[in-house]
């Protein structure tokens, strides 16, 4: 089993959804049970799982594959704090905001390939492979779904969208792409900040560096309204609200089938 003080990748984020009313910690679904679970104080212990780094530069090598991606944590909080409050002002240098940003989406990359990871050590398993090999098989597998993807959003420009009428959602692998996920597409991607920010990606049109974080209070969802529906529909373990409201509703989704028998098809 993981071990549950380990850092999840999203734990700095989901220290702005813990409650503190009263009692510090964390309300969140239980995917694989259906039951609203809280989880006591600020370590996300339900977050545990198993996570593989794959590291989607070029001149890796397997000892930066396994210690995972190089997070400036203090300017990361310092930015997602930020976001929580809206205060642009105390996220600090414009340099630091970026790179914070940047970071964001490097640890929303390592939970959206998560899934896909996990299908192909499944996969190679099956197969008269050594452990070293199926996991360099499972990490080339990786690179090539990804490492365009995640070249092309690093000349992104990105905007922290604050202040959102409706509480966001977030799951083990919150990232959006807008521009598969969405019917009809959009051209942006995204990611949860806190309970009332978003981060968001559109194309600059750059083809060296992107521009610097912009931030904009919103008072309506816009083309975000559907932002908490693709989370739910991607969730596999868990999710995470600010109200029971949000996940009870959502709640038959995950409950697990009740089997027919003759007795309970009885009137």
């Amino acid at each position: 089993m993981p071990d549950p003080e380990s850092l999840h990748p999203l734990r700095p984020f989901l220290k702005n959804w813990v409650w503190e009313h009263g009692h510090i910690g964390t309300r969140y679904l239980d995917c694989s049970d259906g039951e609203i679970k809280f989880d006591d104080g600020k370590k996300a212990r339900f977050a545990a799982e198993k996570i593989l780094y794959v590291s989607l530069g070029n001149d890796a090598d397997d000892k930066a594959e396994r210690a995972g991606p190089a997070i400036h944590e203090e300017k990361l909080a310092r930015f997602l704090r930020a976001a929580q409050s809206g205060s642009p002002e105390e996220a600090g240098s414009a340099a630091d905001v970026q790179r914070a940003a940047q970071d964001c989406v490097e640890l929303g990359f390592v939970c959206a390939y998560q899934h896909d990871a996990e299908l192909a050590l499944a996969r190679y398993a099956l197969e008269p492979m050594f452990e070293d090999e199926i996991r360099a098989a499972v990490i080339a597998d990786i690179k090539r779904k990804y490492t365009a993807l995640r070249e092309q959003l690093a000349l992104y420009d990105f905007t922290v969208f604050h202040g959102l009428p409706t509480p966001l959602l977030i799951n083990e692998a919150p990232f959006v792409d807008w521009r598969v996920r969405a019917r009809p597409a959009q051209p942006f991607v995204s990611l949860p900040l806190a309970p009332y920010s978003l981060l968001v990606g559109t194309p600059s049109g750059k083809k060296s560096r992107a521009g610097p974080v912009q931030w904009k209070n919103v008072s309506a969802m816009g083309p975000f309204k559907d932002h908490n529906g693709h989370l739910v529909e991607s969730a596999r373990l868990w999710l995470v609200a600010t109200t029971d409201e949000q996940l009870a509703a959502v709640q038959n989704r995950f409950a697990p089938a009740v089997a027919v028998t003759p007795d309970s098809a009885k009137p």
